[in-house]
């Protein structure tokens, strides 16, 4: 099987993890707009906005070189403009370059493999591993990459595993099919009236917010509602 063919092989337009060759490139390209950025980078970088982490001109360490997510969450860190390093299994000393590092973004995929004396007083740590190790009586519970109770006293902020960068997966996995509805069908809100209105070619949808969860739309003659686990977040995007 052709791995690169067959990622190719989906249209350019749907590439929501952006495995595509000129998805790729346009998000490597300084000045280009690539359609869509990958949902687990994309969930890091909206983590570190959130919380107010300062990127630019900081030491930006990420752990792994994956296409899925280390090599995009360098990249997403250099159009940030910090100074970004990565770490992977064939580099001498990792745990001093790691040292050096104001944001650290493991994606390595093993299990506690950064150490408390691995990371900067007041680091950030986004934690993307999710392991397994072996306990009792579960059989198994659910780790990141770095070792969790020991980092807590050291960096400042740090994501847990599970549900930190997870649910960021997944709300940017919305976000990223809605802006690909957006697209296919000329979508925009109109604001002016009470309840915004998503209008596009041959299509108008009528929105309440029931709730920061529900999303009560009005699609012709049809009632439907909508889950969202951060709505006003994804639907506003």
């Amino acid at each position: 099987m052709n791995e690169r063919k067959n990622l190719n092989a989906v249209g350019i337009e749907n590439d929501f993890d952006r495995l595509h060759h000129l998805n790729i490139a346009d998000l490597a390209l300084q000045g280009a707009q690539p359609l869509f950025v990958p949902c687990t980078p994309k969930g890091c970088i909206e983590l570190l906005h959130r919380y107010g982490t300062e990127i630019k001109g900081r030491k930006a360490v990420v752990i792994g070189r994956s296409n899925v997510a280390g090599k995009p969450a360098a990249l997403l860190l250099d159009r940030e403009h910090a100074t970004v390093t990565t770490v992977h299994s064939r580099t001498i000393d990792p745990e001093d370059t790691i040292r050096q590092a104001d944001i650290i973004i493991s994606t390595a995929g093993k299990a506690n493999l950064v150490k408390g004396s691995w990371i900067k007083p007041s680091a950030v740590i986004i934690d993307v591993g999710i392991n397994p190790v072996a306990e009792s009586p579960r059989g198994y519970r659910l780790v990141g990459d770095v070792c969790y109770e020991k980092a807590i006293k050291v960096a400042s902020a740090i994501t847990p595993v599970p549900g930190g960068v997870g649910p960021m997966t997944i709300a940017m996995l919305l976000s990223n099919t809605l802006t690909s509805a957006k697209r296919a069908y000329n979508f925009h809100c109109d604001f002016s009236c009470n309840f915004p209105i998503w209008k596009g070619n041959n299509f108008h949808l009528l929105t309440i917010q029931l709730s920061q969860s529900i999303i009560l739309g009005l699609h012709g003659s049809t009632l439907r509602i909508f889950f969202f686990s951060t709505a006003s977040d994804v639907i506003n995007r």
